[in-house]
């Protein structure tokens, strides 16, 4: 049903990383920012990028863009192309910066695909584009995110919402994991405990050890209300749980420096600071966890809303995504920003990379 296009570029240089990377709701920006990305050599030097996704409206898209003042677009018969076929009535309904059903069922296809492809052994990580979530309710598929799908299509039982930054000021690395993501503010009580709290945890020192080859983190932990409760007069949660679980995770892992429940209108001063250069980077923490959705993101997306990637963690495979949005509203008039993108596909490569490097390491040790 899938096929490359014929005119697929091979790789010339052995274990390079092989990335697949989705254009996600062809509504949006995904394949405007795609398209904008894959002409900075910067982004593709140390990696093979193959595009998943319909090829006939990636060409429709970069035809379209070709006639307005915008940045320098890659052309996309010199690009591998993973074409996913559409019905035509769907295609037909697709209607740039309208999410709708079709726009939906194609960019669930390509995810699809890609999933697939990478769960064979032809890809070593997926890059995402970004896509409607209500698009894809409208398609009859009942996700909350990419995320999700990811994790039930490649079996795995605990992932994590994982946001990398890196600082063009100061070139220090923000890492800031969820516990919970896309649930209303008023269930994060209740799906909040320390049972999850040390899932989360373990994904995120695996990750730090595995991928960043951080083997003594420095993570500072949110409190949940605010100034953390103070003593329990704004919110019990910190008295009756989370201090404890925190001594208790100290006590098991002595070789990380855990810090918390920090307030969580301070905790992000230093992170600022090293982002913007104003400390020295290793006066912030290696990582952040952050206790529910905004709590984390708000900040994330003030320092770094053009450079934060959306890292997938727990995954068999690594997968990135840039940290925006389909904007809709802006989708087919040249003005998109590929800068997410671009850090996105960079990061991807990056950390299959380093697993390489790291499985190598530890076969020489035993």
């Amino acid at each position: 049903m899938y096929k490359f296009h014929e005119k697929k570029i091979t790789s010339q240089v052995e274990n390079r990383p092989r990335l697949a990377l989705t254009l996600g709701d062809p509504a949006g920006i995904g394949s405007e920012v795609i398209l904008k990305a894959l002409t900075d050599p910067e982004v593709s030097k140390s990696c093979d990028v193959t595009v998943v996704g319909n090829r006939d409206l990636l060409v429709e898209t970069y035809t379209k863009l070709k006639t307005k003042n915008s940045e320098p677009l890659a052309n996309p018969t010199k690009l591998s192309i993973l074409d996913v076929p559409l019905d035509k009535h769907i295609q037909s309904e697709i209607i740039i910066g309208t999410g709708n059903a079709a726009s939906g069922a194609a960019s669930f296809a390509y995810m699809e695909t890609a999933i697939a492809s990478t769960l064979t052994g032809q890809f070593d990580a997926i890059v995402t584009g970004p896509i409607a979530k209500s698009a894809w309710k409208a398609a009859g598929y009942n996700y909350p995110g990419q995320t999700e799908l990811l994790a039930e299509k490649s079996g795995a039982k605990r992932v994590g919402m994982l946001f990398v930054a890196r600082s063009p000021h100061s070139d220090w690395t923000l890492r800031t994991l969820l516990v919970t993501t896309h649930i209303p503010l008023s269930q994060v009580t209740q799906v909040l405990t320390p049972q999850l709290m040390t899932e989360k945890l373990d994904l995120l020192v695996e990750c730090l050890e595995k991928d960043f080859g951080l083997q003594r983190a420095r993570i500072a932990i949110a409190g949940l209300n605010p100034h953390s409760g103070e003593q329990g007069q704004l919110g019990q949660e910190e008295q009756d749980w989370l201090i404890p679980w925190i001594e208790q995770e100290r006590k098991k892992r002595p070789n990380l420096q855990l810090e918390g429940p920090i307030p969580p209108d301070t905790m992000w001063v230093k992170p600022g600071q090293a982002w913007y250069g104003s400390i020295e980077p290793s006066k912030a923490a290696d990582a952040y966890l952050a206790l529910y959705h905004d709590q984390g993101l708000i900040p994330v997306k003030l320092m770094a809303f053009d450079r934060a990637v959306n890292t997938s963690i727990g995954l068999p495979f690594i997968r990135t995504s840039p940290d925006h949005g389909t904007a809709f509203d802006i989708a087919g008039q040249g003005i998109a920003d590929p800068t997410s993108m671009k850090a996105a596909i960079q990061l991807a490569a990056e950390l299959v990379s380093q697993r390489v490097k790291a499985k190598a390491v530890k076969a020489e040790t035993e």
